[in-house]
């Protein structure tokens, strides 16, 4: 059963009514504290229509940055000097070429004007945050997503130039340990992050991990 939401009731079904590729509900509104509380409960927006669709997979991949892999080229890449990382200097980049980078296989993006937007005002409000690769002036690379507590949600991320959004998500992975978060949401399985340790979990342990994890 998929659930409607009210654009004026806050309030989600409980994640274990999901359908069994992960749609939890449909409708409701894209408002920041909509947006957190799905988050906290590990649900996420995704669609490409004009109604607001609200997952929670199982299982769900992650990424613990303990757990994190770095071998030989990705050591290479990282002493890379002609890159720059940053973090949040530019959110409002960072978020538009990800919506707009062309991606082998996709005729498209979910990223609409609308998302683009609630997004900048979750950063505004210190829930979104961005990372990004410089080579000189220009922003080659980059990714964005949600913290809360020491949990943060990845969203996407864009390069272009070769390894830039590698870099990026490396560096960031070790800054957001050394931040003391201690789990990275991926939402679904890409071989991609797996490369770097990412893993499935059972939903219910990853709900728990939010509980333990999210106002600590």
């Amino acid at each position: 059963m998929i659930f409607a939401l009210e654009d004026k009731k806050l309030i989600f079904p409980p994640v274990h009514l999901a359908e069994p590729d992960g749609l939890l509900a449909m409708g409701g509104d894209l408002s920041v504290d909509r947006l957190v509380l799905a988050y906290k409960h590990g649900i996420f927006p995704w669609y490409e229509g004009d109604v607001i669709l609200w997952w929670c997979p199982h299982p769900r991949f992650v990424l613990l940055p303990d757990e994190l892999k770095i071998n030989k080229s990705s050591k290479s890449i990282l002493k890379n000097t002609n890159f720059e990382f940053t973090i949040n200097k530019s959110f409002k980049e960072v978020i538009h070429q990800c919506k707009n980078i062309k991606r082998p296989g996709q005729t498209g993006t979910w990223i609409t004007d609308e998302v683009e937007n609630v997004y900048c005002k979750m950063h505004e409000s210190g829930y979104a945050h961005s990372a990004e690769v410089w080579n000189g002036e220009k922003l080659v690379g980059g990714l964005y997503g949600i913290r809360l507590g020491k949990v943060f949600f990845g969203e996407s991320m864009f390069s272009i130039e070769s390894n830039a959004s590698r870099f990026a998500f490396l560096k960031y992975v070790q800054h957001l340990k050394e931040e003391g978060v201690q789990l990275i949401d991926c939402q679904v399985y890409t071989d991609y992050l797996e490369s770097f340790g990412a893993r499935m979990i059972d939903r219910n342990e990853f709900t728990s991990f939010l509980n333990k994890l999210i106002g600590e």
